[in-house]
C-alpha cells in the first residue's frame, strides 16, 4: 500500500500539533532530525519497513498512538 509513510507523519504532525502550527513546523524539524524527512514522501511513496518502524519508534517516543 504505497502512501502510509505520508501518512504517518501526516498522523504524528496533526496529533502532536493539535492545530498549532508552530508546534507543527518543531515537529516536522524533529522528525528531519531523527532521520525522516517529510517532504520526502508522497502518496505515491513506496513503503519502506525500515522507515515505517522508524516512525512508529519516534511517535511511540511522542506518546502518539494508534498509528
Amino acid at each position: 500500500m504505497a502512501g502510509q509513510i505520508k501518512k504517518m507523519i501526516d498522523h504524528i504532525v496533526k496529533e502532536r500539533s493539535q492545530g498549532n502550527s508552530s508546534i507543527a513546523t518543531t515537529t516536522r524539524t524533529k522528525l528531519i532530525l531523527k532521520g525522516i524527512s517529510p517532504q520526502k514522501y508522497n502518496d505515491l511513496s513506496e513503503d519502506d519497513p525500515t522507515v515505517i518502524g522508524k516512525l512508529e519508534s519516534i511517535a511511540s517516543e511522542f506518546g502518539i498512538a494508534n498509528l
